[in-house]
Formats: structure tokens, sequence, C-alpha cells
């Protein structure tokens, strides 16, 4: 069995390690504001107008800056094991997230300023239902969007980054949740939206997340060789895939591995941001991106 993934023991928390990542956090988030968010100061906007003038279209620039951004966070990924060998685990996340944050960001306000500005393909709106459905669609995405929060720490590089080979809780249904999160996501927000700006937005983002399975089962058989075709032989890309054909042996009490701290964050802070969705919007118009 691979690792046990969601895994937080109260008791096993260092207060000094929780202090550094407030103040890691705290400090990224600055620099972000200050290099590459604030007009007056960052590069931002520059970067924007940039890849904007290439067309006119909304839609060719929003694939153009997931390319962009696919090809760097893609591509550090791919060149993980050396980087960590030149300047170490920490470091090389560090420069990981310094260059994949930020144009993340971009894609993302470009993104929101410019969803209604395609060609109508469909309107479902009105339709009685409609809301609740891609709300819920939107809600479970998340769930398996973001498997990175079983260890915060490592993500903020506090703790030594790691390669794992996670096996439960979420990763028991599908062996690439980002992956699928991404693709509930993307078809929530096109039967929301259904225009040709959130079609090419969602065709981007699910090509990049779908070359990931690739490029991540490559990345986990180099690292992790036999151990990890034992593990691929009992998960499946495809969701309850192994489960139903009894490759995945679910233990009794399965939905204690989803009461845990990290899945109940992911709950948290997935209702905070739909209760924030016009705080979002309203941020990104100011930006003009």
């Amino acid at each position: 069995v691979g690792e046990d993934s969601a895994a937080f023991q109260l008791g096993e928390q260092k207060l000094t390690s929780w202090l550094y990542f407030t103040g890691i956090l705290g400090v990224v988030l600055f620099a972000l504001d200050v290099l590459w968010i604030d007009p007056s100061t960052g590069f931002g906007t520059a970067f924007i107008d940039a890849v904007s003038s290439l067309s006119e279209s909304h839609e060719v620039v929003m694939l153009i800056l997931i390319v962009i951004f696919a090809l760097f966070h893609s591509g550090m990924a791919s060149f993980r094991d050396a980087g960590e060998q030149l300047i170490g685990e920490r470091a090389y996340r560090v420069l990981f997230a310094g260059i994949s944050l930020p144009l993340a960001v971009s894609t993302i306000v470009y993104f929101i300023n410019h969803r209604y500005d395609g060609m109508q393909l469909w309107q479902l709106q009105s339709v009685r239902g409609i809301h609740e459905f891609v709300w819920f669609l939107s809600f479970i995405s998340f769930f398996f969007l973001y498997p990175s929060t079983f260890n915060l720490l490592e993500v903020a590089a506090v703790d030594k980054p790691k390669m794992h080979l996670w096996e439960t809780g979420i990763m028991r249904i599908t062996r690439h949740p980002q992956m699928v999160g991404q693709v509930i996501w993307c078809l929530a927000h096109m039967l929301w939206i259904g225009n040709s700006v959130a079609v090419a937005a969602s065709l981007g983002l699910i090509g990049h997340h779908l070359f990931g399975v690739w490029n991540g089962d490559r990345r986990l058989a180099s690292r992790y060789g036999e151990a990890f075709d034992l593990l691929k032989h009992r998960t499946s890309i495809i969701p309850f895939a192994a489960i139903l054909d009894g490759r995945q042996k679910l233990p009794k009490e399965y939905y204690k591995e989803f009461i845990r701290l990290p899945y109940l964050t992911i709950t948290a802070l997935t209702l905070g941001a739909y209760f924030v969705h016009p705080l979002m919007q309203s941020s990104s118009f100011q930006l003009h991106w």
C-alpha cells in the first residue's frame, strides 16, 4: 500500500513550523503583489499586454496564457530531479512557485475579466436547478483538485518537499485527482457560462492536465520503479475503475479517510471561495488585464 494521504496528527505538529509557514506565506503574497500584481511596480500588466498584443481574440489570448503557464509548470516539474540535485529540494520548490504562481494568477485574472466576452454558444443559466447543479460540481471538483493540501508545510518548503506515493483517500478513486477535478470544474463552468472563452479555457486546462497524467506517471515510475508499478495496478486514472474491477479494495469505514483536517480545510475554503466570488471579480476588474 502506498502512503496514507491527508494524515494529520495535531500532536506531531511544531508551532515553529506553522509560524514559519505563516511568515513565508505573508512574504510570498507581499512579493507577488509588489513584483507582479500592482500596476505601478509589477510586471504583470506588461506581461498581459504583451500576450494580448499577439491577437485580438480573447479565446486565442486565453489559450496562449494557458500554454505559457503549462510550459513552465510542467517543464519545471519534469526537471525536478535534476533541479533538486543541483540546488536542493527547498530552493527548487521556491523557484518553481516563484515562476508558476505569477503566471497562474495572470491566467486566472484574465479568465475572470473576459469570461463573458466570447461568442455565446448556449444559455442555460435560467434553467431551473442548473445553478445548484453547477455549484455541486464545482464543490466536488475541489476535493480532487488540491491533494497538495496533504502537507502544506512541504508546499511552502518549510518541510523538505518530497515526491509521494499516495494511495488512500481520494487516491483510491483516481490516481490523478487533479486532472479529474479540473475536468469537473471546466465542465461546470462551461455549462454555466456557455461561451467560446469558457470553452477555450477549458480545453486548454484539460489538455494541460491530461499531459500531466502521462508526465506524472512517468516521473513516479522513474523515482519509485516497481513500487509504483504495484500502486499503478491497484489504482486507476478513470474514477472508480480500479474499485469496480476489484483491483482496489476499500477498507471498512472508508469514509473515515476523508474525515481529516486537510479535507475539512478544503471544505471550508471551497465554501469561502463561493461566498467571496464577488470580491474576487471586483479585484480582478481593477487590474484591467
